[in-house]
């Protein structure tokens, strides 16, 4: 009976990494003029899905730029950062790493108004999101000052909650990378798939 069990056991084994090896499809279609590619880059530690279109007068594909995936458009202006992989120092937790990069690059008098807070969407299985916004005393503040005719300025600065938008920080506990993700989704549907960004562990 062994004999004839063992190689069905390793073939259900192959089967199953070979499974668990396959990366995610993308949460949703590609846009009109657009394609799905997947980018993945042990360097930086980050695989995502990214789209690569074109639409006759404009053509837009991803790139990695030092820490970050970048969006490039055919008709000028510089690569733009929708995704910055951050690394994290030894034996800080991620949410110690999120709190110490916002610092370093927020403006002291804003920071230390605002306060890390899950991000108000919520997160996919596995992944923990997180935005800084003003803290209760800071909040009261811009409500009593706030036009119902004007978007404001981010309150937390660049790598806060944004007003007119979506960027949030992302962990991925079970990912096993000592890093977390800045995602800028922006306005609209981005042409990368938010929902399926995958850092890679360290090797």
């Amino acid at each position: 009976m062994t004999r004839i069990r063992l190689p069905i056991l390793i073939i259900a084994l192959f089967a199953f990494d070979a499974d668990a090896a396959k990366p995610p499809d993308p949460s949703r279609a590609a846009v009109k003029g657009c394609t799905w590619e997947r980018l993945s880059d042990p360097a930086l530690g980050l695989a995502a899905w990214v789209q690569r279109c074109d639409y006759g007068f404009r053509k837009i594909d991803f790139l990695v730029q030092g820490n970050a995936v970048m969006a490039r458009y055919s008709d000028g202006g510089d690569p733009y950062p929708q995704v910055e992989v951050l690394d994290l120092q030894a034996g800080e937790s991620p949410e110690a790493g999120i709190r110490r990069v916002y610092a370093a690059r927020t403006e002291a008098a804003i920071a230390k108004r605002c306060v890390l807070a899950p991000w108000r969407e919520g997160a996919p299985s596995g992944r923990k999101r997180y935005a800084f916004v003003p803290d209760a005393a800071y909040r009261k503040e811009l409500d009593r000052t706030a036009s119902p005719d004007e978007v404001p300025e981010p309150a937390c600065g660049d790598l806060g909650d944004a007003p007119d938008g979506i960027q949030y920080f992302e962990a991925q506990p079970d990912s096993g990378a000592r890093k977390v993700l800045f995602v800028r989704v922006g306005q609209d549907e981005p042409l990368f798939d938010e929902a399926t960004l995958e850092l890679l562990p360290a090797k």
